[in-house]
C-alpha cells in the first residue's frame, strides 16, 4: 500500500476514531470528528452493521493509519509479534511503539506521527548523538532522542513544543522540553498504551 496522502480527517470519521492524524486542530479541540461524528459522504449518517471480517479489518486499518505504516511493514511487525513469547496482540502494539517516529511523537517534538516521520527523514533527529533518518528505527530503552541543535528554531518544531507542552507525556519517556531531548526509559506495557484499537481483532484477522 502506498502511503495515504489524502484528507486525514475523513479517515478518522470513516473509522470513527481519533487517530491523532490532525495535530494542531485536534490539540485545539477543533477536529472534524468532534464536529461531525459520522462517516463522510452523502450516506455517512446511515447506521451500517459491520460483519465480523469488517470489524477485524477496521481495527487493522486504524492501527495502520495511526502509526503510518504500510501493509508490508504491518505484516512484518505481526510476524515478529507472533514469534515472540506472550500475547501476540500486545507484542504487536509495543513493537510499533518503539519506532523512532512514534517515540519522537510521544516525546512531544511533533504534533502528529506524520510530522515526526518527516522530521526524522529530513535529518532533524539525533539518537545518542548520531543522526538517524529512518522512521522505523527501533528505539531501545535508555537511548537519548533529541532535536538537532540547528533544527531547534524550526517553526514546526517550535510550535509542536508549545502545543504538546499543554498535554501530559507518556510514562515511558523522560523529556526535557527546554533542551529538546528525551530518554526512552523503557518499553511500555500494552495497558499503558492508550489507543482506540482492539488488537485482538487484528490477531483474529491475520490468523485466518
Amino acid at each position: 500500500m502506498a502511503r495515504y496522502r489524502g484528507p486525514v480527517e475523513k479517515i478518522e470519521r470513516r473509522l470513527d476514531a481519533d487517530l491523532g492524524l490532525k495535530g494542531e486542530r485536534r490539540l485545539n479541540g477543533k477536529s472534524a470528528l468532534e464536529k461531525r461524528p459520522f462517516a463522510p459522504g452523502q450516506h455517512g449518517q446511515r447506521r451500517t452493521k459491520l460483519s465480523e471480517y469488517g470489524l477485524q479489518l477496521r481495527e487493522k486499518q486504524k492501527a495502520k493509519f495511526m502509526y503510518g505504516v504500510s501493509e508490508k511493514q504491518f505484516r512484518k511487525y505481526f510476524k515478529e509479534a507472533a514469534r515472540r513469547e506472550g500475547n501476540t496482540g500486545s507484542n504487536l502494539i509495543t513493537l510499533i511503539e518503539q519506532r523512532l517516529d512514534n517515540v519522537v511523537y510521544r516525546m512531544g517534538f511533533a504534533t502528529t506521527r506524520a510530522n515526526a516521520r518527516q522530521f526524522t527523514t529530513h535529518g532533524h533527529i539525533l539518537v545518542d548523538g548520531q543522526k538517524v533518518d529512518i522512521p522505523s528505527f527501533v528505539v531501545k530503552p535508555g537511548q537519548k532522542i533529541e532535536i538537532k541543535e540547528k533544527s531547534k528554531t524550526n517553526p514546526q518544531i517550535v510550535r509542536a513544543l508549545e502545543l504538546t507542552n499543554q498535554t501530559g507525556m507518556v510514562e515511558w519517556v523522560d523529556v526535557d522540553k527546554d533542551k529538546a531531548f528525551g530518554i526512552f526509559t523503557r518499553i511500555p506495557t500494552r495497558e499503558e498504551v492508550v489507543i482506540p484499537v482492539e488488537e485482538r481483532l487484528i490477531v483474529e484477522l491475520y490468523s485466518k
